[in-house]
């Protein structure tokens, strides 16, 4: 299971790093991160495990970010506001998760305490 995301002022683990494949190795299906190469199991563990943690550690941080940006985009101050139905369009969400990440994406910009510790909006 993924590591809760620290709060504002906490640092943030560094998850083992996602390095860009060459397109070559990407365009071949039964490629992935060089984990087919990997022929010892404990050591096929450790890594496929890094890359589960990465993945999920970078899932929760994109989930964050997208609940910042609905929440700016969802602002009434701003003058181009937009409605939780399009919000929820543009990223092809229900409308009831939209306001859900909407409301997160409020809590996480003001730093309360309720949102600290995972990424889940829900």
């Amino acid at each position: 299971m993924a590591e809760p995301t620290p709060g504002r002022n906490e640092p943030r683990l560094r998850p083992a790093p996602l390095l860009f494949e060459p397109a070559e190795a990407a365009a071949d299906p039964e490629h992935f991160f060089d984990l087919e190469s990997i022929d010892d199991p404990r050591a096929l563990l450790e890594r496929a495990t890094e890359l589960t943690q990465a993945f999920r550690a970078a899932a929760d941080r994109a989930v964050e970010f997208q609940a910042m940006a609905a929440a700016q985009l969802a602002d009434p101050r701003r003058f181009d506001r937009l409605t939780t139905a399009e919000i929820a369009e543009r990223a092809e969400w229900t409308e009831d998760y939209a306001k859900k990440m909407v409301e997160f994406g409020w809590d996480l910009m003001r730093g309360t305490e309720a949102t600290r510790g995972h990424a889940d909006p829900i």
